[in-house]
């Protein structure tokens, strides 16, 4: 590569880590217009509130046990929402539901809300639709006064629903959801359905609507299917929604743990100061070992540093102290990177290669081993990701994002870096490449 494009690419670079580096510091140089973009801390760093819920499966057969468990966590999820709380975690481990609450410091309001059975209800048309529409646009344009439920509700519940399932249209192959109700709730249906021919029957979970379809003709026999634009995943989520709120599937709290936001300040600092620690030791001894080519893989390390965490910031990944574990660990893996190359064109310079050509040689050469070393650790990281727990994916995310970043810091920052200036001929500055 000329000289011209070695410069091109690191200011390029030099650019990238001035704008990432205002990205997670901007009250630094407090640019006009700039995002001000916050990271996003988890709940031992933040506090809130750790609950674990176990699911009563005993009335669900056990094909259904995984849709069951993820309709009642997309249920969970919007009710959790509803409360305001700002991203919440919810996930399935097994038959158990975690919901983690950052944040939340007096969670009694939400854990008794959580704690409720998912409820479905079918509703119809009230008496004066159109008006209650027609004033709900008006709302919408002045953005004041109250929203009107215009639907109302019906004798149909979630308790006559038998089963949602996921079908498709034989002539057109579109995603479409099957119902079927039990014998009374087949009754009831088929009231409904035939006093509300051309008209929307709307679907509740929880008080919210969560599709209108329009009624075709009257349906009899307790079948009926919902059809319209869907795509596979929306349907697939339609019939989740619709079996939790139809199963009987109560959930009972098992486990509570609430971090105060002193405690989770405190752990915050301690993270800081472990990882501006680390980086200063693992400078001092990039310096003291490599001399000038240390320096640069001490500034190459300061950029990775910049471009890792905006893009915490911007994907953004959930920082939590086993996030921030892993953070620290491929800041070290970066490192590794450098040292193997540094160690590769020391040896090429022994035998008496000039410097670009032993540069050249010892990137090549060390490439298989940086490249196996962060493979190894990137499909470790999957594999935790995949199977572990909340913080367990975090460790795993960070660490992974970090090795990538720190592949491409070593290979690309770094050797530019030392493709910029090469090795004086002169014994005076002979030491600072020894």
């Amino acid at each position: 590569m000329s000289k011209r494009k070695v410069y091109i690419v690191l200011v390029c670079i030099f650019i990238l880590a001035f704008f990432a580096g205002n990205l997670v510091y901007p009250q630094f140089l407090k640019l006009p217009h700039f995002p001000d973009i916050p990271f996003k801390l988890g709940l031992d760093l933040r506090g809130g509130t750790h609950l674990i819920y176990k699911a009563d499966l005993s009335n669900i057969v056990k094909e259904d046990y995984s849709s069951s468990l993820q309709g009642l966590r997309d249920v969970i999820e919007r009710r959790v929402n509803f409360f305001g709380v700002r991203e919440p975690l919810v996930q399935t481990q097994g038959e158990k539901l975690i919901v983690e609450l950052a944040g939340i410091t007096d969670p009694a309001q939400a854990i008794q809300m959580i704690g409720q059975t998912p409820y479905l209800e079918f509703k119809e048309e009230k008496e004066n639709y159109q008006a209650i529409l027609e004033k709900n646009t008006k709302v919408a344009e002045r953005k004041e006064g109250e929203y009107e439920d215009p639907f109302q509700a019906t004798p149909l519940t979630g308790k006559y629903l038998k089963k949602a399932e996921l079908g498709f249209d034989q002539t057109t192959y579109k995603s479409l959801v099957l119902l079927q109700f039990n014998a009374e709730g087949s009754q009831i249906f088929e009231d409904l359905t035939s006093k509300w021919v051309g008209k929307p029957l709307a679907i509740y979970i929880d008080g919210i609507p969560i599709s209108s379809p329009i009624v075709q003709e009257k349906i009899s026999g307790g079948k009926a299917q919902i059809t319209g634009n869907f795509t596979v995943d929306e349907a697939k989520e339609l019939v989740r929604n619709l079996n939790a709120g139809a199963l009987p599937l109560p959930i009972s709290l098992i486990s509570q743990q609430t971090v105060g936001p002193t405690l989770g300040e405190v752990s915050l600092q301690k993270s800081l100061k472990a990882g501006i620690y680390g980086f200063l030791a693992v400078t001092i001894f990039m310096i003291l070992f490599y001399r000038l080519p240390g320096a640069f893989a001490s500034l190459s390390l300061l950029i990775y540093v910049f471009f890792l965490l905006a893009l915490f910031k911007l994907i953004p990944v959930t920082l939590t102290l086993a996030g921030i574990a892993g953070f620290i660990l491929s800041m070290g893996m970066a490192v590794d990177a450098n040292v193997l190359i540094f160690s590769r064109v020391r040896e090429e310079l022994k035998q008496g290669k000039s410097y670009l050509l032993s540069l050249e040689e010892g990137s090549k050469r060390a490439w298989s081993s940086i490249r196996d070393g962060n493979f190894t650790t990137i499909l470790v990281g999957l594999i935790l990701f995949g199977f572990g727990s909340s913080f367990i994916k975090g460790f795993a995310l960070t660490l992974i994002i970090g090795n990538l970043v720190g592949m491409f810091t070593a290979i690309v920052i770094t050797n530019n870096l030392l493709r910029c200036f090469p090795k004086d001929k002169s014994q005076r500055w002979i030491w600072l490449w020894r």
